[in-house]
């Protein structure tokens, strides 16, 4: 009988996002337990995504254009790549002791984090030209704007919220599935009242409420790339989600992965086998 549940426990250690200690399977069960329904998904599209980048955050404009956040030390960039071809348009490069992570757009200009440094900085997404720089404490991992505040994550089972315009913190929620913390949240997408959150070294995706922190659905991506990229690289993980309005697909990618995946999530089903 498959119930939701399997390898929450995996899910509560906490750990640095440069690279997983060991390989991720496809075959991995979904880090998620309790009453919590499986979104249905199906893939609409397969494009091309650079090898090369160790994807930390990505963003998709309401006129289509592509922004990637890249990480690792010596590799980090801000870039604008075309959705389709995967042809790299424009790149940043950033300084060598610092490891790029979560990317939001807000209006016209791009906000990115930096995993230990607590500097962000805010880009005119047209020019790259760096309009703004913040400084906040702890470790930056995901982030993503919901038309009125920025949303943050830092590996672990919080979210902050901040001033879109100033940065500084106007809140948090801890994130909670079937009453037990949520942790390794990481590239985040908002999406209407929902935030998405890649969870750290799984395959799984959750959709939470940010009023009160539950996750309210799971979208387990196992078996949408083979072979899994960590199979060979351990730190090729899922880590990449942007939301297209247009179309209402999501395009997913990870670290190092050859593929960006059209998804169209179709359903919040509950698993059929749960209550057999």
């Amino acid at each position: 009988m498959h119930v939701i549940a399997a390898i929450l426990a995996a899910l509560l250690a906490t750990s640095a996002p440069a690279a997983a200690t060991s390989p991720l399977s496809s075959a991995d069960p979904v880090a998620i337990a309790g009453p919590v329904p499986f979104l249905e998904w199906e893939v609409v599209s397969r494009r091309p995504h650079d090898v090369e980048a160790f994807t930390q955050g990505l963003v998709l404009g309401e006129d289509g254009r592509l922004f990637e956040s890249t990480g690792q030390f010596g590799e980090s960039t801000l870039r604008e790549v075309d959705a389709w071809s995967g042809e790299l348009l424009r790149r940043r490069s950033q300084p060598d002791s610092q490891f790029s992570e979560g990317l939001a757009l807000v209006g016209d200009e791009l906000i990115q984090l930096t995993w230990k440094r607590g500097l962000a900085r805010r880009y005119d997404a047209d020019t790259f030209q760096i309009e703004r720089r913040y400084r906040y404490e702890g470790e930056g991992w995901g982030l993503c704007h919901d038309g009125e505040r920025l949303v943050m994550s830092d590996g672990s089972d919080e979210l902050t919220f901040r001033d879109p315009l100033t940065f500084e913190e106007v809140g948090s929620v801890a994130v909670t599935v079937a009453g037990q913390p949520l942790q390794r949240l990481n590239e985040l997408e908002c999406v209407g009242d929902a935030v998405w959150a890649n969870v750290w070294k799984t395959d799984a995706i959750a959709r939470i409420d940010p009023a009160d922190g539950l996750v309210t659905g799971v979208l387990d991506l196992a078996g949408i790339i083979e072979p899994h990229p960590a199979a060979a690289d351990s730190a090729a993980v899922l880590n990449g989600i942007a939301y297209d309005a247009v179309a209402d697909t999501f395009l997913v990618t990870g670290k190092r992965w050859p593929e960006l995946i059209e998804i169209r999530v179709s359903g919040s089903e509950a698993d059929p086998l749960a209550a057999s």
